[in-house]
């Protein structure tokens, strides 16, 4: 998607940048793309905002606990490794 543009009502501007909102398929091109996982709280309401089956619901419901217990540690183990980083001193820029 071409920076500033916004195509349709599945996307907001961010800054001048253009940013999915609750758009699955923006999403996944995101996670093909540059590895961005969405947010917990947006990839349930892109659940939400579906029509589906009582099974396929169910099944989204398992694999969207499963999702949200990873991306918590995967916060976590995130958060304890830019700490250490945030503490230590940052090599000079060679030229």
């Amino acid at each position: 998607m071409e920076s500033g543009s916004c195509p349709s009502i599945d996307c907001v501007r961010l800054v001048g940048d253009v940013m999915y909102h609750y758009n699955p398929t923006q999403a996944l091109e995101e996670l093909q793309e540059e590895a961005l996982l969405p947010h917990p709280v947006k990839l349930r309401d892109m659940i939400l905002r579906n029509q589906l089956g009582p099974q396929d619901a169910q099944w989204l419901n398992h694999e969207f606990q499963e999702y949200l217990t990873h991306f918590g540690e995967l916060q976590n183990l995130a958060r304890t490794i830019l700490e250490k980083l945030a503490t230590g001193q940052r090599k000079s820029a060679a030229l």
